[in-house]
C-alpha cells in the first residue's frame, strides 16, 4: 500500500533564477543577493572572470571557479566541491553557457546523435542534463543563476511623441521551461529593474522590483526559513559513510533519500573527491553486499540481501 501524510512546509534554500540581456545587472544583481543570504560566497563564472570585476564593491570577497568547458557533468562535479567546501551561497554566472557554450548540451546532443539522428542524441543526452539539473536544486547552500536573455529591440514612443528603439529581453538561453525549476524566477532589464515572472512565494507574485538587493533578500530568507527543519546534505553523508552498515541498512538508506528528493545531492566522498549521495550510497551499498558474500561464503556469517539501485530495488 502508498502511504500517505500530512505536507509540511520544510525548511530551504534560495533557488532563484535570474534572466537578463547584457547589461542588465544579472551578475552584480546575483551578488548582492547572495551577500544578503550569506557569508561565504562562491562563483561559478562562465563569463571570463567578469564577476571578479566586483570584488571589494561593497566589501564582497568571495571565492570563484573559472569555468572553460560546459558539460553538464562538469557542473556537477564542481557542485560536489563546493558542496564539500560547505559555502553559504552559489552563484552560477551565467547558466545559459551549460546549454550553448562549449560542451554544453546542444554540443552533446550533436556529438551523440548517430547517423544524423537527434532524437537519439536527446535520448543519450538527457540523463546528464537532469542529473545536473538534480545536483543544483539539491545544493546544500543557496543557489542563485544567471541566464542570458534574447534580445530583440521593439520601436516605442518616448515622453516627447517620439519614436525610438528599445532593448528588450526574452526568453532565457536554456532549455525551455526549466525555469519553472526554480522557486524564484526575475526578469531584469536595462534599468536594474526586476519583474518576478514566477514565484512559489505568494509575497514575491508579480513584484516589480528596483535594483534589488539587501531587502530582497531579507523577505526570501524569512519565508525559506519558515518550516520543518531537514537532514541536510552533510548529514546523510555521514550517514552514509558510517560504519555500522550493512548492504540492507544502506538500501533502506538509499530510499530514504529517494523520498526525500536528495539522491542527486552533491557532496564529497571520503576520500574529498566530487560526487552526488546517489553515487555514494551506491559505492558503499555494493562494497558491503560484496563484502557479505565473501564473508558467507568463508562461513562467517548469512549474506544479507538487498542493495542499492538507481531504481531503488534490492
Amino acid at each position: 500500500m502508498i502511504a500517505f501524510e500530512p505536507a509540511t512546509k520544510d525548511e530551504a534554500k534560495a533557488r532563484i533564477a535570474l534572466c537578463g540581456p547584457a547589461g542588465s545587472g544579472k551578475t552584480y544583481t546575483g551578488l548582492a543577493l547572495a551577500f544578503s543570504l550569506g557569508k561565504r560566497v562562491v562563483v561559478v563564472d562562465t563569463e571570463r572572470g567578469s564577476a571578479s570585476k566586483y570584488v571589494g564593491v561593497n566589501g564582497w570577497q568571495f571565492d570563484r571557479h573559472n569555468a572553460v568547458r560546459y558539460s553538464p557533468a562538469s557542473l556537477v562535479e564542481i557542485l560536489g566541491s563546493a558542496a564539500g567546501q560547505s559555502y553559504d551561497v552559489l552563484l552560477l554566472d551565467s547558466w545559459s553557457h551549460y546549454w550553448e557554450g562549449v560542451d554544453g548540451m546542444l554540443e552533446q546532443v550533436d556529438q551523440r546523435a548517430k547517423s544524423g539522428n537527434s532524437f537519439s542524441g536527446w535520448k543519450e543526452a538527457r540523463p546528464d542534463e537532469r542529473r545536473m539539473i538534480d545536483a543544483l536544486l539539491a545544493f546544500p547552500g543557496h543557489v542563485i543563476v544567471t541566464m542570458r536573455s534574447k534580445v530583440e529591440y521593439v520601436v516605442e514612443e518616448d515622453d516627447r511623441g517620439k519614436k525610438v528603439p528599445r532593448k528588450v529581453g526574452l526568453k532565457p538561453i536554456q532549455r525551455d521551461g526549466v525555469e519553472f525549476e526554480f522557486d524564484i524566477v526575475g526578469d531584469l532589464d536595462l534599468d536594474n529593474t526586476l519583474t518576478v515572472s514566477k514565484t512559489r512565494m505568494p509575497a514575491l507574485a508579480r513584484a516589480v522590483i528596483h535594483e534589488p538587493g539587501v531587502a530582497l533578500a531579507e523577505q526570501v530568507r524569512e519565508w525559506l526559513e519558515d518550516g520543518v527543519e531537514r537532514p541536510t546534505v552533510a548529514e546523510y553523508r555521514d550517514r552514509v559513510l558510517a560504519d555500522d552498515h550493512t548492504a540492507a541498512s544502506m538500501l533502506a538508506l538509499h530510499r530514504e533519500l529517494e523520498g526525500q528528493l536528495m539522491l542527486g545531492a552533491p557532496t564529497t566522498n571520503a576520500e574529498g573527491e566530487p560526487t552526488t549521495l546517489r553515487d555514494l550510497v551506491m559505492v558503499r551499498g555494493l562494497a558491503l553486499r560484496d563484502a557479505e558474500k565473501a564473508a558467507a561464503a568463508a562461513g562467517d556469517q548469512p549474506s544479507t540481501a538487498g542493495t542499492p539501485t538507481d531504481g531503488g530495488a534490492a
